[in-house]
């Protein structure tokens, strides 16, 4: 009842949006976009309620958004836009122009001139929404900017003086970060001394936080929200701790599992017994480490033991130039640039991968991801995967989650599942299923769920002459390139989480922009853009004929939701497309189980001469995800639990929970 109330309020709402906009493009005389924009502006600050601006504004947004960059805005984007702007969570479905719609919300809340954050996944989305989006904003006298990683505070000012300011969740946190170290504890205090070991001007580069609308929203506000944003503080390691670091590697690889030490797969945790320890204290030891006490050499050990049985190369990490550790974010694949793994972790994997060991961090500075966005005065977000997650966001941020229909019905349909009792078995069969769908004229999509398995399946396709292309945490400078080309005709992509969430795959490849026709004569523009659009019609009718684009699930992650972010790559927008699942009995996901488990379902699954299994096998993948989502969300509430605890006991003591004590 509730939901359908709302979706007749917002359809009649949308209605009066469309209205108002097709009034606007049979109009050829009158202010321009940007006076009118000027025109509410002013209201919005004389006290106006945006609310009564919602009509005109968003039916300027549609407009420019016609106007600029040919493509108009559908009702139910209108519906998605209104939802943003009374404080929901709009779930819409993959393909739905998420990026479209939050023009018209992020548009209504700049008006009021206190800045408007545009937040994504990751940084190639954000650069890429900013550079599209800023044109239609441009037109309507709106200024757009976007916070990169690498900019330094100069640059970062007037990114955030703009009107509406794209970036991910981690720079705007940083940024927080930086910020309240140059203020100090107190608004009015000068720069800390812990500002100036950073590098950093005096001046801040943020204004308040008054409005933040949530890309992914289930990513960035759940997904991200395991790991606090830490501002560290290189620190000067004593020689005999460099050693102990190096000492507690190669005596990590003496000790046995099970007899002296103990794996917790499913919480990622690793202890010593006390047969280990016994093993510790007996093992000879440089002269540099007669200083250390016992406890300090237990705790090095059992890193190094955690970074060699629980992290693994090209699935948690990539190692880039062979200088640097770098994380990989298992939700999107993407290095998560600038981060590192505290309390030593970081250098215990720098010894395993004998590279050259960077300077251990201390805490400057943190907050959650939860406590910033707790911030903002106004917070809303879009994703298509919201509703398992909808508790959650509910009880955190105090968001609740409203489904929006889509423009048009889904045709997406999934093939049986396929289980293996082998990796091998399950790589060789995923490879001939693709090249069937090859040869069919389709574009084929393979997900798979680390570094690793992209460049081992890419192996084993160019083994049975499968011409591909790979995309993961390496190949990121060629994402753009990648993605345009993935909707081709037989076309074969492996790629990690990375296209996953915000990635569009046009079947028949990407269209043709304004921009692309730039380099051209004026006068031959129009021949070009119709033989191109004559050619590109084509080959997209090849492709819907084959029937659309197959993406290939390789496995289970530990949340559905990334799952489904995998499949809603096919079938967009009422595009036809097939997914399918191919999974094996020795897929990461089953290895949170205990040995014992795992050996016992070996031993029931009989598979046959391919090696494949019963699909009934499929439950055990839900039932161990399940268990892991529930896991995640009880630390998630731990940690907000502590957070809460930590920020009440600083207030009485009148310290800022933020920088003060943060170790």
């Amino acid at each position: 009842m509730f939901q359908w109330w709302h979706h007749l309020r917002f359809r009649n709402q949308a209605r009066d949006v469309m209205a108002r906009a097709r009034k606007l493009s049979l109009s050829t005389s009158g202010p321009s976009l940007a006076e009118q924009v000027t025109q509410l502006r002013w209201l919005a600050k004389s006290g106006h309620s945006l609310r009564s601006l919602l009509p005109q504004a968003f039916a300027l947004g549609v407009e420019a958004s016609r106007r600029v960059l040919g493509k108009t805005h559908y009702p139910v984007q209108i519906m998605g836009g209104i939802a943003l702007i009374e404080g929901y969570i709009a779930e819409m479905q993959t393909g739905e122009g998420k990026t479209l719609t939050a023009v018209l919300p992020a548009l209504l809340r700049s008006l009021p001139g206190r800045g408007c954050h545009v937040l994504t996944a990751n940084e190639y989305l954000a650069r890429r929404d900013a550079e599209e989006m800023g044109r239609v904003f441009q037109e309507l006298g709106l200024t757009t900017g976007c916070v990169e990683e690498e900019m330094d505070d100069a640059a970062r000012i007037p990114q955030y003086q703009c009107d509406i300011t794209y970036g991910t969740a981690t720079q705007i946190g940083f940024d927080f970060l930086r910020d309240r170290l140059k203020r100090g504890a107190e608004p009015n205090e000068g720069p800390r001394a812990a500002s100036s070991q950073l590098g950093t001007a005096s001046g801040v580069v943020q204004r308040e936080l008054y409005f933040a609308l949530v890309d992914e929203a289930d990513s960035i506000l759940i997904d991200e929200a395991k790991t606090p944003l830490i501002i560290g503080i290189e620190t000067k390691e004593a020689a005999s701790i460099e050693s102990l670091y190096r000492w507690a590697d190669q005596a990590a690889r003496t000790l046995k599992v099970r007899e002296d030490f103990e794996i917790d797969d499913r919480k990622r945790l690793l202890d010593l017994t006390d047969e280990g320890c016994r093993k510790v204290i007996l093992l000879s030891k440089p002269i540099v480490m007669d200083q250390i006490d016992m406890e300090t050499i237990y705790q090095h050990v059992e890193r190094a033991l955690t970074s060699i049985h629980l992290f693994q190369k090209d699935r948690d990490y990539v190692v880039v130039d062979g200088k640097e550790v770098a994380i990989v974010d298992e939700g999107t694949g993407r290095v998560m640039e600038g981060r590192k793994w505290q309390d030593g972790l970081h250098q215990a994997i720098e010894v395993k991968e004998g590279i050259s060991l960077s300077a251990q961090t201390g805490s400057a500075a943190r907050i959650t991801i939860q406590s910033l966005f707790r911030r903002y005065e106004h917070l809303c977000g879009m994703t298509g995967t919201a509703r398992p997650a909808k508790r959650e966001l509910k009880r955190v941020y105090h968001l609740p989650m409203i489904v929006i229909p889509t423009n048009k019905p889904c045709v997406r349909r999934g093939l049986p599942t396929r289980v293996f009792a082998t990796l091998d078995a399950k790589w060789k069969a995923v490879a001939k299923s693709t090249a069937e769908m090859m040869q069919q004229g389709r574009p084929v999509l393979i997900g798979t769920p680390s570094v690793e398995a992209s460049i081992g399946l890419s192996e084993i396709l160019r083994d049975y002459g499968v011409k591909h292309r790979v995309l993961n945490a390496y190949e990121h400078a060629k994402e753009s390139e990648i993605v345009a080309e993935a909707g081709l005709p037989g076309q074969v992509t492996i790629a990690t989480n990375m296209a996953g969430r915000g990635t569009d795959i046009l079947l028949g490849g990407k269209r043709l922009e304004e921009s692309d026709l730039e380099r051209y004569p004026e006068e031959l523009r129009d021949q070009i853009r119709s033989e191109w659009l004559a050619k590109h019609q084509a080959i997209e009718a090849l492709v819907r004929q084959a029937g659309g684009l197959h993406v290939i699930a390789t496995e289970m992650h530990s949340s559905a939701r990334i799952d489904r972010q995998l499949v809603g790559r096919a079938a967009r927008q009422g595009d036809p497309g097939t997914y399918q699942f191919f999974l094996s009995l020795e897929d990461e996901l089953l290895r949170v189980l205990s040995p014992q488990q795992r050996e016992s379902i070996q031993k029931k699954a009989r598979p046959d001469a391919a090696g494949e299994v019963s699909a009934s096998w499929r439950k055990k993948f839900e039932q161990t995800q399940s268990a892991l989502e529930k896991l995640h969300t009880r630390q998630r509430k731990q940690q907000l639990e502590r957070e809460k605890q930590r920020a009440t006991r600083y207030h009485k003591l009148r310290l800022d929970p933020f920088i003060e004590l943060t170790d």
